[in-house]
């Protein structure tokens, strides 16, 4: 069974990565958003299976977007990313539907198979 991934960042330098980080994987993205309401659209749309979600994004920022994302009918798993470390509490995340956060200078090493693989 494919995994379906939307990668969500202003930097498209970052989008392209993560893809390529992603599909070697074995994870199929199936989208990618610069914006949290292109976001929420791709969400709506694709029915991914997984959100790859930056924290700073030019109209909301990511914890903003996973709790919009919470409230589809089928929400993916959310993973947030940022260059720097969360301000947000590990219960401020939870709460907002967010599975993980991946420091973007870890995503490498991180094992997103097994974090978006639904369980």
């Amino acid at each position: 069974m494919s995994v379906n991934i939307v990668v969500v960042d202003d930097d498209p330098g970052f989008r392209r990565i993560a893809r390529l980080l992603l599909a070697a994987r074995g994870l199929n993205v199936v989208a990618e958003s610069e914006d949290g309401a292109s976001a929420l659209a791709a969400v709506r749309e694709h029915r991914p299976d997984g959100l790859l979600l930056d924290l700073h994004l030019p109209d909301h920022d990511g914890v903003t977007v996973a709790r919009m994302v919470r409230e589809e009918d089928t929400p993916p798993r959310v993973v947030l990313t940022s260059t720097e470390q969360s301000f947000w509490s590990a219960e401020e995340l939870e709460q907002a539907g967010i599975e993980s956060f991946i420091a973007k200078d870890r995503l490498f090493d991180a094992d997103l198979k097994g974090i978006f693989h639904p369980a």
